[in-house]
């Protein structure tokens, strides 16, 4: 039997046909591969990374370093891949890519009823911080923001 391998690396723009697969099957309001490009291309505060298995990018995760401050933008796996701990392996690799880059705290916005998105990232020692009312405009959800110190 041969087990699959996953490699993490720095997203480029020739992952975007594949990034695009990725956001299209998890969000009600994906991103524009346009907004992607430009992450990538002229964001010099953002740094994203992919998942791949055989070449082929199944997730990928963002981030935004302001001063010494991460803000993980988004992050996400296909669905037929979901349920096999890649999640924990780009949460782990973006947070070690943050230390490196100098960020001693991490933020982010989840939906309110994404409660495994929520287990992940508890996983990781994130904590409540709060909510923002009717964050998302696809239905007005709340977002509870959670945040986490990377070094004690």
């Amino acid at each position: 039997m041969v087990m699959s391998e996953y490699t993490i690396r720095l997203m480029s723009t020739e992952d975007l046909d594949d990034v695009m697969e990725v956001e299209n099957h998890s969000f009600s309001i994906p991103w524009s591969r346009d907004a992607f490009y430009n992450e990538i291309e002229t964001n010099h505060f953002a740094t994203y990374i992919v998942i791949e298995e055989d070449g082929k990018v199944i997730g990928y995760c963002g981030v935004w370093i302001i001063v010494d401050e991460a803000h993980i933008t988004n992050i996400a796996v296909l669905p037929s891949y979901r349920g096999k701990g890649l999640g924990d392996k780009l949460m782990g690799g973006m947070i070690e890519i943050t230390k490196e880059m100098g960020a001693r705290t991490m933020t982010l916005e989840v939906r309110v009823s994404n409660t495994p998105a929520q287990s992940l990232y508890r996983k990781f020692g994130f904590q409540e911080g709060g909510i923002r009312k009717n964050y998302y405009s696809d239905n007005q959800e709340d977002a509870l923001v959670m945040w986490v110190k990377l070094y004690e």
